[in-house]
């Protein structure tokens, strides 16, 4: 059970910085607030200062008259701990707060970040800022929760002080209890890397070519992940002390967290910021890219943290630093495209990034719905109309959750670990993007899963299949809870290098894919990782016509080893020694079915895949629908579904709607061909 925002009412908002603005303006934009339908803001994350303008003093005169001006205009408001920006005299005091890069490099301030989560001196005062705030707003009318310091391990997700140093000696301690233990799960026999004294054990160092010891790696993520935990529980149990009354979140998600345990062990409910325009930055393979519509893996990500949650940041303008991450201003109609994206995939309260756009700093040109000017725009227009349909829709929305009968399973080792193991980690990104991009492409809405120490059968049997593409770490446990998930009727699809692995990061003897060899029915006889100039070899897929599908990546060369399999397809000629082996089995388990695909998925492959599973649209007797529109599914606990149709294309589409279908925004009843514009959004419900 994912922790998850309970809401009353859909709230709609923004982030707003009085700090930066004139009060004169404050009346005025509160005023403007409420007319565009909005009702909740951010406030005070970057304001530490103003608060503790000296170490010990306090004042709360400033966000005082902001929090009872908001409460004047019925607006609430989430107030961020200000952690994030530790003030000057702060740094410039105990300069051991200060993050320190591996190469022992100490970052300075000026930007925003520059801390580590281990200082002590540094958690005292945090602590102790939160828990001032908490004291003295705890009552304030206007208050609905708190946001926990902001976008834990952005811009850095490693840490290498002084602080730090000496925490992951601790932590190891606590994890290995002895050196030889340490030594034995490092592998540090190897190139004679035996430690024999805690003192000469760090986190991991520059080597001569940027190669550190593999599983040292894993662990330094595993503790940066703690590190951060712990510094967010500090914060909560410092807000809890005085105010146990409301919700505490903080925005994510970012490298080296665990965002499922920061979840459920510290928050109520996870937050999110959505810039569906960063997807230009992430590379994509294959035709058809997804764009800012793959954005919607990301916020899969999030749903399997809290199934309802809070947008904290959702983009409303052209974004970038005055240095880096240049983007183009959204079109007309993409900002409440991408609105609907993320209340299409959970999202229950959301807030725009930002208010009015700031004149000064390194983000003047992160553009918010305001310009610099601040008279009217087509943003500003845009949310209005985005405030009308909230108002109608709203309601019906909350509580509501995003409906998938297949997952596609994750986990924060395997995550981490591929990080710097390039025979994985590459293939894992692969295989995911295309399975999330044609599952999209045939409207098919699919869910991410973690697992988890407390993942349960029944968390698993809610899904029909489950594609775990590459876990190269796998532990018997999870291989248990996999073969019983097939066992009860679940269909399980593995790709290459699967199962090579155990918890430590080692490659035990035995053989491949280790603990779901038998699951499956099959060894890895050989293997082979695919050079930079070597086609990927041609496979025979029984029942597959047409273009040709191709083993990228990596080749496992299948060994069966029980009639029970059945092999789907093998290696053609092009693949010469190992022409005609297995590359593609299957085998039936229980009530369920199990597929090993011995490489790295594609688009059309997994189309193929799609295909041998026989997978079809949940809505497709009442839909037909274009490839450039996004299918999306919120359901109520008494079965109530509200369908959301995204259309990313500039470019209008055209859907056929079979059965009489109720547009939510208008009321209209809808039936035959109907024209989705450029960028528009439709909810319908089905009676």
């Amino acid at each position: 059970m994912t922790q998850r925002l309970q809401a009353s009412r859909f709230h709609l908002g923004a982030c707003y910085y009085p700090e930066q603005w004139s009060p004169s303006l404050w009346e005025d934009d509160f005023r403007r607030m409420r007319e565009l339908g909005f009702s909740i803001i951010r406030l005070a994350e970057f304001a530490w200062t103003i608060f503790e303008p000296q170490e010990g003093t306090f004042h709360f005169d400033f966000f005082d008259r902001v929090m009872d001006l908001s409460h004047q205009y019925g607006v609430q408001v989430i107030l961020g701990t200000p952690t994030a920006t530790p003030p000057a005299w702060l740094t410039a005091k105990y300069p051991e707060v200060l993050n320190v890069s591996q190469r022992g490099v100490t970052y300075q301030h000026g930007q925003r970040r520059h801390y580590n989560y281990n200082s002590s001196v540094y958690q005292k005062l945090c602590q102790r800022i939160a828990g001032q705030m908490a004291a003295h707003y705890k009552d304030h009318p206007s208050l609905v929760g708190w946001q926990i310091d902001n976008e834990l391990n952005c811009e850095v997700d490693v840490f290498y002080s002084e602080a730090d140093q000496q925490a992951f000696r601790s932590w190891l301690q606590a994890r290995y209890n002895t050196l030889e233990h340490l030594n034995e799960a490092w592998g540090a026999i190897f190139w004679n890397q035996t430690y024999t004294d805690w003192s000469q054990v760090f986190l991991t160092r520059p080597t001569p070519s940027d190669s550190p010891n593999p599983h040292q790696a894993l662990d330094e993520k595993r503790f940066f992940s703690d590190s951060a935990l712990n510094f967010a529980r500090l914060q909560a149990e410092a807000i809890r002390q005085f105010d146990p009354t409301h919700w505490i979140t903080t925005n994510g998600l970012y490298g080296h967290l665990d965002n499922h345990r920061l979840s459920k062990d510290v928050l109520n409910f996870i937050s999110f910021d959505s810039y569906p325009q960063f997807t230009a930055l992430l590379p994509e393979t294959g035709s058809d890219p997804l764009l800012d519509r793959r954005w919607g893996w990301f916020l899969s990500i999030v749903r399997s943290v809290s199934s309802n949650f809070c947008v904290m940041e959702q983009q409303s303008g052209p974004g970038g630093w005055v240095n880096r991450i240049a983007q183009p201003s959204p079109k007309p109609g993409q900002m409440r495209l991408w609105t609907y994206q993320s209340i299409a995939h959970g999202a229950d309260m959301l807030l725009y990034f930002r208010w009015r756009t700031a004149p000064y700093g390194t983000e003047i040109y992160w553009h918010g719905i305001n310009d610099y000017h601040n008279r009217p725009n087509r943003r500003v227009s845009e949310a209005a109309t985005i405030g009308r349909e909230l108002e109608r829709v709203g309601a019906s929305l909350v509580g509501s959750t995003y409906q998938a009968t297949i997952a596609i399973l994750k986990d924060y080792d395997n995550e981490w670990d591929g990080e710097l193991d390039i025979w994985v980690g590459p293939h894992e990104r692969q295989s995911t993007l295309a399975w999330f991009k044609e599952l999209q492409h045939i409207h098919i809405p699919v869910d991410a899963l973690y697992l988890q120490p407390e993942t349960s059968l029944g968390d698993l049997s809610r899904y029909r299949h489950l594609v775990y593409a590459h876990p190269a770490i796998m532990t018997d446990a999870t291989a248990t809870l996999l073969q019983a998930y097939v066992q009860q009727g679940g269909t399980l699809i593995f790709g290459c290098r699967t199962g090579y692995k155990d918890a430590r990061g080692h490659c035990p003897m035995r053989p491949m894919p280790g603990p779901v060899a038998d699951l499956c029915g099959i060894t890895v006889e050989d293997f082979t990782l695919l050079g930079a100039h070597q086609q990927a070899p041609s496979i025979n897929w029984t029942g597959q016509d047409g273009e040709t599908l191709r083993a990228d990546g990596f080749n496992d060369i299948l060994h069966v080893e029980t009639e029970s399999v059945e092999v789907v397809a093998t290696y053609n000629e092009d693949a010469e020694y190992y022409a005609g082996k297995p590359v593609l089995t299957k085998r039936s388990f229980g009530q369920g079915k199990v597929y090993y695909y011995g490489a790295v998925f594609n688009d059309l492959t997994v189309r193929a895949m799609i295909q041998q599973l026989e997978m079809v649209s949940p809505f497709a007797e009442q839909l037909t629908l274009p490839q450039n529109v996004e299918l999306a599914i919120r359901e109520h606990q008494d079965g109530n579904r509200i369908v959301f149709l995204l259309n990313y294309a500039k470019t209008p589409q055209f859907i056929q709607v079979h059965q009489l279908a109720t547009n939510l925004f208008t009321g209209e009843l809808l039936q035959g061909e109907v024209t989705l514009a450029a960028y528009d959004v439709l909810l319908l419900s089905f009676t």
